[in-house]
C-alpha cells in the first residue's frame, strides 16, 4: 500500500483544497481587475468620442465619478479577496491542527487502553483517503492551470501550510 498514515493523507487533502481555493481567489482577483480595466477603457473611449458634445465641467465630473467608482471597486475587490484568502488560510490551519490533535489523541487512547480499534479503522479508511488525495491533487493542478490562464505566470504552484502547528512525534504513528 503506502507508507503514509491517515493523518498525513488527511493533511495533504486539506492543503490541496486550500491551494485550490487560493488559486480560485487569485483568479477572481485578477479577473475583477481586468473587468475594471475594461470598464475604464470603454468609459474613456466613450468620453473621448462624446467630449465635443459635453460642457467642460460635465466631462470633468464624469471622469471624476468614473475614477471614484473604479477606486471603490478596486478597494472592495482587494478587501474581499484578501478576506477570503485569510479565511482559507485560517480554515486550512484549523483543520490541519484538528487532524493532528485527533491523531495524537487516538494514539494516546490506544496506548492507555490497549484497544486498537482506531488504528484498525485508520488502516481500513486509508485506501479511500489516498484516492481522495489523488483526486484533490488533480483538482488542485487543474485549478492552478485555470488560474494561470486567467492571471498569467503569477500563480503559486503549490503553497505550503503555515508552520504554526508543529507535528508531535506521537501524532503521526497512530492515525
Amino acid at each position: 500500500m503506502s507508507a503514509k498514515n491517515l493523518s498525513t493523507v488527511a493533511n495533504e487533502v486539506i492543503e490541496s483544497y486550500g491551494n485550490t481555493a487560493r488559486h480560485l481567489i487569485h483568479a477572481s482577483r485578477v479577473g475583477g481587475e481586468r473587468a475594471v480595466g475594461l470598464v475604464e477603457q470603454n468609459w474613456n473611449r466613450a468620453l473621448r468620442e462624446s467630449r465635443s458634445q459635453l460642457a467642460a465641467g460635465v466631462a470633468q465630473n464624469a471622469t471624476a465619478l468614473q475614477q471614484t467608482f473604479c477606486g471603490y471597486y478596486r478597494k472592495g475587490l482587494s478587501m474581499t479577496t484578501n478576506g477570503a484568502q485569510d479565511a482559507v488560510n485560517q480554515v486550512v490551519n484549523l483543520a490541519a491542527s484538528g487532524v493532528d490533535r485527533v491523531a495524537a489523541n487516538a494514539s494516546r487512547f490506544e496506548e492507555k487502553t490497549g484497544v486498537t480499534a482506531l488504528n484498525t479503522l485508520a488502516h481500513a479508511t486509508l485506501p479511500g483517503a489516498l484516492a481522495l488525495s489523488t483526486l484533490a491533487a488533480r483538482i488542485e493542478k487543474s485549478s492552478a492551470g485555470l488560474a494561470r490562464k486567467i492571471a498569467g505566470d503569477k500563480v503559486v504552484a503549490k503553497a505550503k501550510r503555515a508552520a504554526t502547528t508543529a507535528r508531535k512525534p506521537h501524532a503521526a504513528k497512530a492515525a
